[in-house]
């Protein structure tokens, strides 16, 4: 849950340990695009020994160098972003951008460059779960172009946990994209995907826990009703028509 406070204070304390521990692996973000990491290397290059002010405008530098959407709460990922800099890890644009999927939804996945075997149980479970995210409010046919989309940047995060698996890798992205049953894992090499820990920070009342292989649960955010803007108003009540003559 990107929202979810304690969840992003639980995967900075994981990143901390096997950092602890002596581990350098490559920080790859969802929230920037592929296309910017070129702008994300020149911005994340080692200083020096830098003081905690000039870090801290290093971690401003990123984020604007990666054009971090403002959909993000940038606030939730600045302490993981200033930990990685701190110790010189390789930070890796995980996404790709909008434009692309729209292009991906349009052309489909083949004619884009990426895998179009896609097993029926993932690319149904995908489409299921985009149309329950948009609560109700799209059709199955635009929810499974949706999850094309969804695919498309999957097979991308896979692609880049494989190119950097040598040195290590940790992933920053969503529960619906490191699912184990559907998401990146499921497009790793089995050899790879064996040597992965996928780890899902859950709240209260979330029936997913099966897709994972490790469950951290943390407490509820509080948040509104993510439907309520989208909900369809209800159909004005009918007019009262002219009333009958009495009968005698």
């Amino acid at each position: 849950m990107h929202d979810n406070a304690a969840g992003h204070a639980l995967r900075h304390d994981l990143l901390a340990a096997l950092l602890a521990r002596g581990d350098r692996p490559a920080l790859l973000m969802e929230q920037f695009d592929r296309e910017h990491q070129a702008a994300l290397d020149a911005a994340s290059r080692p200083p020096g020994h830098p003081s905690p002010a000039a870090l801290d405008a290093q971690v401003d530098a990123v984020v604007l160098a990666g054009q971090g959407a403002a959909g993000w709460h940038w606030p939730f990922y600045r302490p993981t972003i200033r930990l990685a800099l701190a110790h010189g890890l390789p930070i890796l644009a995980a996404n790709v951008s909008r434009a692309e999927a729209r292009t991906v939804m349009q052309q489909g996945l083949a004619a884009t460059g990426w895998r179009a075997e896609v097993p029926d149980d993932t690319g149904q479970a995908q489409a299921d779960a985009i149309e329950a995210s948009h609560c109700g409010q799209l059709t199955a046919a635009s929810a499974k172009r949706l999850a094309l989309a969804q695919v498309a940047r999957d097979q991308f995060m896979a692609r880049l946990v494989a190119q950097h698996a040598g040195r290590g890798v940790v992933l920053l992205a969503g529960n619906g994209h490191v699912r184990a049953d559907i998401g990146v894992p499921r497009w790793l090499a089995p050899e790879q995907r064996a040597r992965t820990q996928v780890v899902g920070m859950l709240e209260p009342g979330d029936a997913s826990a099966a897709a994972y292989d490790t469950v951290l649960p943390t407490a509820a955010q509080a948040r509104p009703d993510p439907c309520a803007g989208m909900r369809l108003p209800a159909p004005p009540a009918a007019a009262p028509g002219p009333a009958a003559p009495a009968r005698p």
